[in-house]
C-alpha cells in the first residue's frame, strides 16, 4: 500500500451501522411498542443525548459501574463536565423538575433513542445501544406497576416474541435497605477471600450488587446468606403482595427472584426484568423498577416513579434468531417502473407520483439501461408488478402492466391508456 494512501474510516468499535432492510424491522418493533404506548395514555418525550456529569454522578450512583468505569465523560470548551447518557431516567426525571412538570400532576411518559457505555462490547451489548423507556410518575400504588409491565408484556405479545419469562422482586424501603446491606456485609466479610473479584470491590461500596454475580462460585456462597425478603416491612410486603395480584388477575406468569437487584442505587420496593434465555449471558430483554427517591435526589420536590427500559438490538436480534414473522420482510416493492427515453421516463415520474400518493410502494427505474436489465432489477428487488413505457407507449401515452410475482398464475402482459393506471394497478395487485 502507498504511503500517501489514505487510511480507511471505519465505525467506532462497538457502535454500529444499522443498514438496509433491518432498518425496516427496526421501524416495525418500535412502531408497534409506540402502539401498545401510546394506547395506555404514554405521551412521547425526546431527551437530549448530553447531559451535565453531575446528573449521573448524584441519580445513577458514584459507586457503580455504570458510573466509575462506563460513562462517556469530558469537559467542553467552557470546561463544564458532560456525559453522553447512559440511561435515560434520569434525563426524563431532570427534564419533569426543569419543566414543571411534576407539580400537582401526573405524568406517563416514554422515549426512544441511543445510550452510551464504553464496555466490552459483545453479542446485544455495544457501546452505543438503543433504548426504549417509559417512565409513570406521581403514582406510589401497585396498580401503576401492574400497567407497565402489562405494557411489555402487550409489546412481546404483538411482536410474536417468544421464551420470556418475568422475574420480580421487591427491594424494600431504605429502612430495610440498610438492614439487609448490614446483613449480608457481616456474611460475607468472613467470606471475602472466596467472592470473585468484582464482588470483592463490592463488598463495601455495593454489596447488594453481589447478588447478581454470574460468578458461579459467589452464587454458591449466596445459597446461605440472609435473603432481602425477610427483612421487607409491612408496607413493603403488602405492596409487593398486592402487585402480585394484579399480575395473576392479568393472567402474567411470573417467578420470583429473591437475588433480583438493578445495578442503579436509585430503586426501591419492586424492581423487575423479562428474560428470554435463548440469548446467552445477555439474557435480560427489559427490565425496570421503582425509583421514589429519584426525582429529589436531583433537586427536585419529593414524586414516586416507576418505569422500565428495554434494549432495541438485544430484541431485534432476539426476533431475528426466533424467525419472528414481524423479522420477515414487509415492504415489498408494488410497482417496479421502467421506461426508455427521457420522454418516457417523465412519463414514467408522473405515473410513480400519482401510485405513491395512494400508498403503494413504486420504485422508479432512473439512468440509462436496457429493458432486460431492468426487469432483472425488478426481479432482484422483489417486485410484484411491473410498469413498462417504451417508446411506442410513450408516443400513445399508454403503459403495459405486466405481473411478477411468482406465486401468481402467468398471465399476458396487459395495455392501459396512462391516466387510467391507478385503477388498473389497484386492480391487478387485489386480484393477486
Amino acid at each position: 500500500m502507498s504511503a500517501d494512501k489514505k487510511q480507511q474510516l471505519k465505525a467506532i468499535r462497538g457502535m454500529n451501522d444499522i443498514l438496509p432492510p433491518d432498518t425496516e424491522l427496526w421501524q416495525n418493533v418500535e412502531t408497534i411498542c409506540q402502539q401498545v404506548l401510546s394506547g395506555r395514555g404514554y405521551q412521547e418525550i425526546r431527551l437530549p443525548i448530553v447531559e451535565q456529569t453531575q446528573l449521573f454522578l448524584r441519580s445513577i450512583g458514584a459507586d457503580t459501574d455504570i458510573v466509575s468505569k462506563e460513562m462517556y465523560t469530558f469537559d467542553d470548551r467552557n470546561g463544564d463536565s458532560l456525559t453522553l447518557r447512559p440511561e435515560g431516567t434520569a434525563s426524563c426525571a431532570r427534564a419533569g423538575i426543569e419543566h414543571g412538570m411534576f407539580y400537582n400532576q401526573q405524568q406517563r411518559l416514554w422515549y426512544c433513542g441511543p445510550m452510551f457505555r464504553h464496555e466490552r462490547p459483545q453479542k446485544g451489548r455495544y457501546r452505543q445501544f438503543h433504548q426504549l423507556g417509559a417512565e409513570a410518575y406521581g403514582w406510589t400504588t401497585p396498580d401503576i406497576e401492574a400497567e407497565l409491565i402489562a405494557v411489555v408484556h402487550d409489546m412481546f405479545e404483538r411482536l410474536g416474541l417468544r421464551g420470556t419469562r418475568l422475574q420480580i422482586n421487591s427491594l424494600g424501603d431504605q429502612q430495610t435497605r440498610t438492614q439487609f446491606r448490614d446483613a449480608l456485609q457481616n456474611y460475607l466479610r468472613p467470606r471475602k477471600d472466596k467472592l470473585d473479584e468484582d464482588s470483592q470491590r463490592r463488598l463495601e461500596s455495593n454489596p447488594l450488587r453481589i447478588l447478581d454475580s454470574k460468578n458461579a462460585d459467589t452464587q454458591e456462597i449466596l445459597n446461605g446468606a440472609p435473603v432481602l425478603s425477610d427483612f421487607l416491612s409491612e408496607e413493603s410486603s403488602q405492596h409487593f403482595a398486592l402487585l402480585q395480584e394484579f399480575l395473576v388477575q392479568l393472567g402474567i406468569e411470573f417467578e420470583i427472584n429473591t437475588k433480583l437487584v438493578r445495578g442503579l442505587d436509585y430503586y426501591n420496593d419492586t424492581v423487575f426484568e423479562w428474560i428470554n434465555d435463548g440469548f446467552g449471558a445477555q439474557s435480560t430483554v427489559c427490565a425496570g423498577g421503582r425509583y421514589d427517591s429519584l426525582v429529589e435526589q436531583i433537586g427536585g420536590a419529593a414524586t414516586p416513579g416507576f418505569g422500565f427500559a428495554m434494549g432495541l438490538e438485544r430484541l431485534v436480534q432476539i426476533l431475528q434468531e426466533q424467525n419472528a414473522a414481524i423479522a420477515e420482510r414487509s415492504s415489498k416493492i408494488d410497482v417496479y417502473l421502467i421506461s426508455t427515453g427521457d420522454a418516457a421516463r417523465g412519463q414514467a415520474l408522473n405515473m410513480q407520483s400519482k401510485l405513491a400518493k395512494i400508498g403503494l410502494n413504486a420504485v422508479l427505474h432512473c439512468g440509462q439501461s436496457s429493458l432486460k436489465n431492468q426487469f432483472k432489477r425488478a426481479d432482484k428487488q422483489g417486485a410484484r408488478v411491473a410498469l413498462i413505457v417504451g417508446e411506442e407507449e410513450s408516443a400513445a401515452k399508454t403503459v403495459g402492466i405486466k405481473i411478477l410475482d411468482r406465486s401468481a398464475a402467468p398471465q399476458s402482459q396487459q395495455t392501459v391508456k396512462q391516466n387510467d393506471v391507478v385503477n388498473a394497478v389497484t386492480n391487478c395487485l387485489e386480484s393477486l
